[in-house]
């Protein structure tokens, strides 16, 4: 399972991806922010000090912080070279999976309703909500645009919906041969611990297999998301690595 995730966090990188030696690299023009500028090494990659040089001048060629997120299973000689060359591990996080078919639903409000979404006006605003949620700046025509490039490649967005407001929203990412990311769940703060994001997480989970992933996967940020996910019928399969040079 670690390969298969770790082919789609290569995939991920898009057709502008950058290379430098055994590391893929991600980068967005738009936006600074770590979860959109990272490296993923190749699958038993051991780089030596030059190819991790060569990887920080390509971050900072662009004004961006040297960072990767990978499996550490599938590359395990990675990380001692970057911490010889003064990387700081951000956090470890669980790598979870959950078949489409096994997804539990979670009891959430009757006055919620939890819809797939592709208008403008509802990319629009779960992009405010993911943005509110997770710290960034206020929501961009480029966050739009980037969830309407998952959209087009084939992911899904979803949106919580409350008295004609968007509370909550999340996605799951382009698929790649059958693996695909759910990521950016997000609640807004005066509607979280309603069984929202449980909500979105099931319904992207169960309408996957539609989209053609047979192997949804997500990496939580904490204990607190981690349970959330379980409840949803996510079990535990590995470790994800963020790493980045201060």
């Amino acid at each position: 399972m670690s390969a298969e995730v770790h082919a789609y966090l290569r995939s991920a990188a898009g057709p502008g991806a950058r290379r430098a030696g055994p590391f893929l690299i991600r980068f967005d023009e738009h936006d600074d922010a770590g979860p959109f500028n990272y490296a993923v090494p190749d699958d038993g990659a051991s780089p030596t000090a030059d190819e991790v040089a060569a990887l920080v001048a390509a971050f900072k060629e662009r004004s961006r912080t040297p960072r990767l997120e990978y499996v550490p299973q599938t590359s395990p000689g990675v990380e001692a070279a970057l911490l010889a060359a003064g990387f700081v591990a951000e956090g470890r996080y669980p790598l979870l999976v959950c078949a489409p078919g096994a997804v539990v639903d979670v009891p959430v409000s009757p006055d919620v309703r939890v819809r797939l979404v592709a208008d403008d006006a509802a990319l629009w605003a779960v992009a405010r909500v993911m943005n509110e949620a997770f710290g960034a700046p206020e929501a961009s025509e480029h966050d739009v645009a980037r969830l309407r490039r998952v959209l087009d490649g084939g992911g899904l967005v979803a949106a919580a919906v409350l008295d004609g407001q968007v509370v909550g929203g999340g996605q799951l990412g382009r698929p790649h041969e059958g693996v695909a990311e759910v990521a950016g769940i997000a609640v807004s703060a005066a509607y979280r611990r309603r069984g929202i994001a449980g909500a979105i997480t099931a319904l992207l989970t169960r309408e996957a297999a539609g989209a053609g992933v047979t192997t949804p996967f997500l990496t939580p940020a904490d204990d607190a998301a981690a349970r959330v996910y379980a409840r949803t019928g996510y079990h535990r399969v590995g470790e994800a690595l963020h790493i980045s040079l201060p």
